[in-house]
């Protein structure tokens, strides 16, 4: 078996060492004689499994006791519509800062229930920048403040935690959670799909300030009230108790690897060599990004035409390198170098694209 080097941008590649366990356990899990996905989410087995993963996930984090931490089904996109009906009132303002397709997709999400201002948007530049704090129009009265931590498509990166005042900040870590230290205090809420550095598809982890879980927000069912699902240990019903596993998994690999700090240095050693790749190809290669916003997780890049492109994407696939096409809204190529891709991944697709631009350049 030969596994390729996968710059997907989510689902995203898994270490190895977690596929192979999750692989070794598949048929019969701790002894209990069946699959953990075969057994009750509500058995005692079951609850030590979430247990350890919400344990090790607050080591992992430095997580805060006055932060609850939950483990949902779907996917990010369903949390962002939740914002709003858990801690805002029917129309009330929520500050937005635009920065991307996805901060985009946050507000669409949202606007049925609140009354959307954005505070800052950087899509007059194309979304190469971040919008400088000076420039922000927030509002006293708002019910947060909303961010998105990296733009996935876009490939811009918040690299400092902006300061909000007494407004709650919330933010959308999907594509960039765990892969460096982080200040969970300073935030309001955090919310990420675990499909590009936690873990799976299909499951979301969520982080709350326990004390905003006293607003009312707005008329809902239990399953979309976060009080609910905190009071049950996200087990309001039936959790996607393999993909809660799986992250669990992860968390303990993560852990077992150096934290946070190392990933971070794992993500700065990555990010550098496909930078350095792009920035010394004397424009055969173009990132759009103003350098000071460049994101670590995520590096769109172009190349001189379409014909090259769609070349780069059939050769770099023959190579073993998957998932290099770019995303349909922006066109071009795109490298995703999430936490489980290895520091040695990132060299193999810079020798390619230097091998490429000697036989294309």
């Amino acid at each position: 078996m030969a596994r390729v080097h996968n710059f997907s941008a989510g689902p995203a590649a898994l270490p190895e060492a977690v596929l192979r366990q999750a692989q070794a356990e598949m048929l019969e899990w701790n002894g209990v004689g069946a699959s953990i996905v075969e057994i009750s989410h509500r058995s005692a087995e079951f609850m030590e499994v979430a247990a350890r993963a919400e344990a090790d996930l607050r080591t992992l984090l430095s997580i805060p006791d006055d932060h609850a931490v939950l483990f949902l089904a779907g996917g990010a996109t369903t949390q962002q519509a939740l914002l709003a009906l858990n801690f805002a009132d029917p129309g009330q303002a929520v500050d937005y800062v635009v920065t991307g397709h996805w901060s985009k997709t946050a507000i669409k999400e949202v606007k049925p229930y609140v009354n959307v201002h954005v505070a800052a948007s950087s899509e007059a530049g194309g979304f190469t920048d971040i919008p400088p704090r000076d420039t922000w129009q927030l509002r006293a009265d708002a019910a947060y403040v909303h961010i998105t931590a990296n733009e996935t498509i876009h490939g811009v990166e918040f690299r400092d935690t902006p300061q909000v005042g007494k407004v709650p900040l919330f933010a959308d870590f999907s594509s960039s959670i765990a892969s460096e230290p982080l200040d969970v205090s300073k935030y309001g809420l955090i919310y990420a799909g675990a499909q590009k550095n936690l873990g799976p598809v299909g499951v979301a982890v969520v982080i709350i300030r326990r004390d905003l879980l006293e607003r009312t927000g707005q008329p809902r069912a239990e399953i979309f009230d976060y009080r609910a699902h905190v009071a049950r240990d996200s087990m309001l019903n039936t959790p996607p108790t393999w993909n809660w596993y799986l992250a669990g998994l992860m968390f303990r690999w993560m852990l077992d690897q150096g934290g946070v700090s190392e990933f971070a240095r794992r993500s700065a050693a990555k990010s550098q060599l496909v930078y350095g790749a792009i920035d010394s190809s004397g424009g055969f290669y173009r990132n759009q990004v103003v350098p000071a916003a460049r994101s670590r997780m995520n590096i769109p890049f172009f190349l001189p035409d379409e014909t090259l492109t769609a070349r780069f994407v059939s050769q770099s696939k023959a190579a073993g390198l998957i998932g290099l096409k770019g995303h349909k809204a922006v066109g071009g190529l795109r490298a995703s170098l999430y936490n489980a891709l290895p520091v040695s991944d990132a060299q193999a697709l810079v020798d390619f694209m230097r091998e490429f631009q000697q036989r294309n350049g």
